[in-house]
Formats: structure tokens, sequence, C-alpha cells
């Protein structure tokens, strides 16, 4: 009789990607996002993470803090650890290309590609990534017209450690949204929205005064627990709306 030995994939790996506790915050987030922890589930507790991962409590501590502060485990001072309740999200935007936005208009879509560069992320983009700062990125700059008219300026910063892929794309043809839907997988977006002013070199893309009301819209993209891109979208403000729906599911 043959005995068949298999040997069981760990639930918690580290990616070797940044400061430990970032890798223990990914590695726990992966494990519920990919459904190898459900929601209600007991997690190990700190004593058994320190095991885990060969590491001191404060660093782990950390990395559950910044999981339970986005909503993913709920800690129990006596009963321990748990990943967090399903709770059903609507999305009150949508993440869509701009370019078929525009072409549903009638509207004839342009797209152009203003800067490209590799460049260490700011303390901005590396709190919203949640990345170490001076991590090195990709950053764009393009504007997005319709029938000739500026409607879009888009800054994004993308993380090349989490899409490596993006190096080497044709952004100076395809539109970075564009590109980012097609070939990168995402579990979850946040969008702030915000009023502000046209600067000067805002103000010149957009082909608007300075000064003169804008709609900027900031996205933050995550997979499994890490960053994947941050863009700033700003409109000048006649000649854009934005419209949220969503629906009980009833």
């Amino acid at each position: 009789m043959t005995e068949t030995h298999t040997t069981e994939k760990p639930v918690f790996t580290l990616d070797g990607r940044g400061a430990l506790y970032r890798q223990i915050k990914r590695s726990i987030a992966s494990a519920i996002h990919s459904g190898l922890k459900a929601p209600g589930d007991r997690l190990p507790s700190e004593h058994e993470f320190l095991q885990i991962f060969n590491t001191s409590r404060m660093t782990v501590n950390r990395a559950l803090q910044m999981l339970a502060d986005e909503n993913l485990i709920v800690r129990h001072r006596r009963n321990g650890t748990f990943v967090a309740p399903a709770v059903v999200e609507h999305a009150v935007m949508e993440l869509r290309d701009i370019a078929d936005e525009i072409e549903e208009t009638g509207a004839v879509y342009a797209y152009e590609l203003l800067e490209r560069q590799e460049k260490p992320a700011g303390s901005h983009v590396a709190e919203r990534l949640d990345c170490d700062a001076g991590e090195t990125g990709l950053f764009l700059k393009c504007r997005h017209l319709s029938d000739g008219e500026a409607v879009l300026i888009e800054e994004r910063y993308i993380n090349l450690a989490a899409v490596p892929g993006a190096r080497d794309a044709p952004f100076d043809e395809v539109p970075p949204n564009r590109w980012l839907l097609g070939n990168v997988p995402w579990s979850r977006v946040e969008h702030t929205i915000l009023a502000v002013n046209a600067s000067e070199e805002q103000s010149s893309l957009l082909q608007i005064d300075t000064g003169d009301a804008c709609l900027r819209v900031e996205r933050t993209t995550w997979m499994t627990g890490q960053g994947l891109t941050f863009v700033q979208l700003t409109y000048p403000g006649d000649r854009h709306r934005l419209v949220g729906r969503f629906s009980t599911g009833q």
C-alpha cells in the first residue's frame, strides 16, 4: 500500500516587499480576500502570529490594528481576533473608462500623454497606497478631450511593486485606466470627491481661468490589501457631473 503525503500550503506568507508590518498586513488581508479565512473565522492569536512571522509583538500589533482600522478584522481583548462580518456594499461610483463615458454622448474622444516618469512615492501617495515613502512607482500625467475640448486632467501613480507590467505598458497609445481595467484585477476601490480651484498649470491644460472651480476625484485601488494605483482626476466644474446610483438589492 502506497501512502500519499501532501504538504499543506501555508495560509500566511510574506512577499518580501517593504516594511515587515506591511507584509504581515498584506498576508492576512490576502487570506481574507481569497476566502481562505471567511467572515467570522477566528484568526491566530497575537502570540501565534509572533511565531508564524517570527517577529515582535509591536510589529504584529501594528499590522493587526491597521486591518482593524480598515474593518477587515475585529479584535476582542478576551475572545481573540476574528475576520469581520461580511457587509454588502453598493458602489456609488462605478470604475469606468472615461473614453466610454465620452463616446456614449456621441462625442469624439481623444487622449494625450503629457508626462511619464519613474519616481519615488511622496508621503501623500504612500499613505493612500499603504506603501513605503520613497518606493519607486510610475507617474503619469494625461489629458482627456471630448470633441477637442479638454475635460479631464489625470495624474496617476502606479505601484510598480504591485503592477510591474505597467513599466512597459504602451501608455502613449492606451489610456492608463483602460490598460489597468484590462490587465490588472482589483478587489477594492475608494473615491474621495473634493472642490478645488484650478492652478495655473491646470487652467492652461483645461483651457479655463486660473482659480476657476474644478471637481477633483481622488481614487485608490487595491488588490487583496495591496495598493495598486492612486489617481487624481481634475475636471472643469462646468463640464462634468457625477452621478451615483445604488439599490437595496430588492
